[in-house]
């Protein structure tokens, strides 16, 4: 018999929404806490920059029981993404389980030995404490702001400067007329540069450090989904844990698959002109896709075209007067300065000693099935497992976690078989795969079958593949699909 448990939610986003609803459903107590006055993490309105919209097509960001509406365009905006959650909330009375404008401060074991987990929440200016029995922690990736500063920086806002994070970009109209400069190179900075351009902005400076592989919606006309979503091309990146037979088809494949990337990477040099803008990464393809590569925002490279946007490959250096002393000696005028350098990955009300077990020394973090660590028991992570289908990822984990905590697993692993484990793909990312180490290492992409795969032979799932080998081979992961997988898992309730 399972025992019912009381479990603390940490984070009311989409990880924290699949979350509550996996324990939930499997009749635990669910306590969420989101530290926001609304449901959504970053897809709530007041973090949310204009125009963002979804690197993902819409059916690949979805619920497994819920798909995105009908009318949605192919890539949905913020509003509409946070709408989304909320009717899946709505569907499932998941509202009720969380409280709203209440904070996580510290997180620690239970004293005296106890079983089970301690926090002291705040809410309403006042403090408390949580003994819960697990705990769910689904702040993911995107919670701290990185904040970087440069020398001359309060001289620039004091005779009037402004500099924001690109969270706090809320409207548009603040770049209209303005000398605007964005710092870095990732989604989130070219759609910040392109929506100031949009909204009147003088001129706008993009300012980055280094080229990553960019790819359009369509590359030569053909959705990306279909070129970067499939078992097929999936299998032609060096994996973590392959078999023999895997590493002697990819010895004999090695040509065709080189002749693929090379084909692909000169579509799209041709496509953007990535040459024209020296944006040509000195990193294969095959060897750079993770989850930082970006999707291209519609009107960047246009931008770059008629001069409204200036690219320099280079980083700031100081501020002096109202201009931006860059490290080539390049200097910019500017009125406005957004940094679009992303987030701290960390847990920051986790006890140190903790944080100790979780992270190594180069940042990579340890855990198995990017979801629990041996060393931190009655605890685990959704929303790590980042992804390029992150809905459909964070639902997958969440229901793997919960039969983890109720040992009701069919391959429960044991603490030995997750330390393999964890070393094993420690070395993998440090040795095989070094674009594996991004965030931390919290990232499934471009391995999303494998991963899901993975997750549902755990759970004792009888399919986790569609009958037509021709569909699961080229066509992309789909949720729906994903949804009646699960269903084939051994199900249980906690009485």
């Amino acid at each position: 018999m399972v025992k019912r448990k009381t479990v603390a939610v940490i984070g009311g986003g989409v990880s924290g929404l699949a979350a509550a609803k996996a324990f939930a459903e499997k009749g635990h107590q669910v306590l969420g806490f989101e530290r926001s006055h609304d449901l959504g993490g970053v897809w709530e309105l007041s973090r949310s920059y204009p125009g963002v919209q979804t690197q993902s097509p819409k059916e690949l960001y979805c619920y497994t029981d819920h798909p995105m509406p009908e009318e949605y365009p192919q890539w949905p905006k913020g509003p509409q993404v946070h709408a989304y959650l909320h009717s899946y909330a709505d569907k499932h009375d998941l509202h009720r389980l969380f409280q709203l404008n209440t904070n996580v401060l510290e997180m620690d074991r239970c004293p005296d030995g106890q079983p089970g987990w301690r926090l002291v929440i705040e809410a309403g200016g006042e403090t408390r404490v949580q003994d819960v029995d697990f705990v769910v922690v689904c702040t993911g990736q995107f919670s701290e702001k990185n904040i970087l500063t440069h020398p001359g920086q309060e001289a620039f806002t004091a005779q009037g400067g402004e500099v924001m994070h690109s969270s706090e970009y809320l409207d548009p109209e603040h770049a209209r007329g303005k000398r605007v400069v964005v710092l870095g190179g990732s989604k989130s900075a070219t759609d910040v540069a392109v929506n100031a351009v949009q909204n009147g902005a003088k001129q706008v400076h993009l300012v980055y450090r280094q080229n990553v592989w960019r790819v359009p919606y369509f590359v030569g006309g053909i959705n990306f989904k279909k070129l970067l979503y499939m078992r097929a091309q999936e299998v032609q990146f060096n994996g973590w844990g392959r078999s023999w037979l895997h590493k002697a088809f990819y010895g004999l494949a090695k040509p065709l698959i080189w002749a693929n990337f090379r084909g692909l990477e000169a579509l799209l040099k041709m496509q953007l002109g990535l040459k024209k803008w020296d944006m040509v990464p000195d990193v294969p393809i095959e060897k750079d896709v993770s989850c930082s590569v970006p999707i291209v925002t519609p009107g960047l490279f246009e931008g770059f075209k008629d001069g409204s946007i200036i690219p320099h490959r280079t980083t700031f250096s100081r501020y002096e007067g109202d201009e931006i002393v860059l490290e080539n000696g390049e200097r910019i005028g500017a009125d406005l300065v957004i940094s679009a350098v992303g987030w701290k990955l960390g847990i920051p009300y986790l006890a140190q000693r903790h944080l100790d077990k979780l992270i190594e020394a180069d940042g990579q973090y340890r855990t198995y099935r990017l979801a629990v660590n041996p060393d931190l028991p009655e605890m685990g992570f959704v929303g790590f497992n980042s992804s390029f289908c992150t809905i459909l990822s964070a639902e997958m984990v969440a229901n793997w976690l919960v039969r983890y905590a109720d040992g009701q697993l069919a391959r429960q692993p044991s603490r030995a078989e997750m330390e393999k484990n964890i070393q094993m793909m420690l070395d993998w990312r440090r040795k095989e795969r070094p674009a594996a180490q991004i965030y931390g290492g919290l990232c499934s992409a471009p391995f999303h079958f494998k991963h899901f795969d993975e997750l549902l032979m755990d759970m004792g799932a009888t399919q986790w593949k569609r009958p037509n080998p021709l569909v699961e081979q080229f066509a992309p992961p789909d949720a729906s699909a994903y949804g009646r997988f699960l269903a084939t898992a051994p199900q249980y309730q906690a009485a």
